[in-house]
């Protein structure tokens, strides 16, 4: 199997993720303080939006990669 099999078979399967789940969410710390033996974290819930159009494109290139005719001979 050469690197870009490997290549499309990974981007037909984030592309499948990406339309199935639509984005992710990720937790950021942003301040810390400590006071004596009190410690204080704030942390903010990020949102990451994937379009749908990113997710198709993403199978398409990953199934040419993958399965097309580009580098065969």
């Amino acid at each position: 199997m050469n690197a870009s099999r490997i290549a499309g078979i990974v981007l037909i399967l984030a592309g499948g993720l990406a339309l199935a789940y639509g984005g992710f969410t990720y937790t950021k710390k942003t301040h810390t303080t400590t006071i004596g033996p009190l410690e204080l974290a704030v942390k903010d819930e990020r949102s990451v939006d994937i379009p749908p159009w990113a997710g198709v494109l993403a199978i398409i290139v990953g199934g040419v990669l993958a399965f097309g005719v580009i580098g065969k001979r």
